[in-house]
């Protein structure tokens, strides 16, 4: 995604109660970038992402963009820019599936590194979605051996 940057944040100041720290959400950007993946769904899934992203508690609101594929082909896509946020830094945990789902992806290393050095906010305390996310990684190693 050309000419945007990857921002956390927390909506009108308030910290995830989810992921306990920022958020992340893309900000124009002249000149800068933001790697990730496109996937294709149904329109008839999109109420349902839309909920997931928080579009009906006003968090985010979608918007349309232009994607520049590694073949060369340009996608419009949907994505989502967090409304009214303040910026501040994700959590350790909250960085780290990003990290996670980079490298299971085969983002480009030098976007990886990037993401790798993110401040984080040092939070140190139980994020129970992190943990079903392990859990989930671990029974599916397991099913996959």
């Amino acid at each position: 995604l050309q000419d945007f940057r990857l921002e956390f944040g927390h909506h009108q100041g308030r910290t995830s109660s989810v992921w306990h720290g920022g958020t992340a959400t893309i900000a124009q950007s002249p000149g800068d970038e933001v790697w990730g993946i496109v996937w294709k769904m149904s329109t008839c899934n999109l109420s349902s992402l839309d909920k997931q992203e928080g579009v009906e508690d006003g968090i985010y609101v979608p918007i349309e963009v232009n994607v520049h594929t590694q073949a060369g082909k340009v996608l419009t896509c949907r994505s989502y820019q967090m409304k009214d946020y303040v910026s501040g830094p994700p959590s350790p945990q909250y960085k780290k599936v990003i990290c996670m789902g980079a490298k299971q992806n085969g983002l480009p290393t030098d976007y990886q590194e990037k993401l790798e050095a993110i401040e984080t906010n040092n939070y140190a305390g139980p994020v129970p979605i992190m943990e079903e996310i392990e859990a989930a990684i671990k029974a599916d190693k397991i099913n996959s051996a």
